[in-house]
């Protein structure tokens, strides 16, 4: 009976995608990606990069929120990635 409650259900971060949402010349942006290219590397999730400013829902979903993070299409984090918080959302 104890192997129904100790099930491992965490997944595998390499199966997972980081989305950053920005904007050039954006300071927040910039550090938001260092902090994603990082973590990335170490789980080996993929990550890509969207400009608001070359998609217009994007931009009126996010405008006000930018950097914002999405962890395989949901999102995550806006304005400032804390690693950890990254980490533990893609399993690792």
């Amino acid at each position: 009976m104890a192997s129904l409650f100790s099930r491992n259900t965490r997944k595998n971060p390499a199966d997972s995608t980081v989305t950053l949402i920005g904007k050039p010349g954006c300071h927040l942006c910039d550090v938001a990606q260092e902090v994603i290219e990082r973590v990335c590397a170490e789980t080996g999730a993929s990550w890509e990069k969207k400009d608001i400013t070359q998609d217009e829902e994007l931009y009126r979903k996010y405008w006000e929120q930018i950097p914002v993070v999405l962890v395989d299409g949901a999102q995550h984090d806006f304005w400032r990635v804390d690693p950890q918080r990254l980490r533990k959302a893609l399993g690792a």
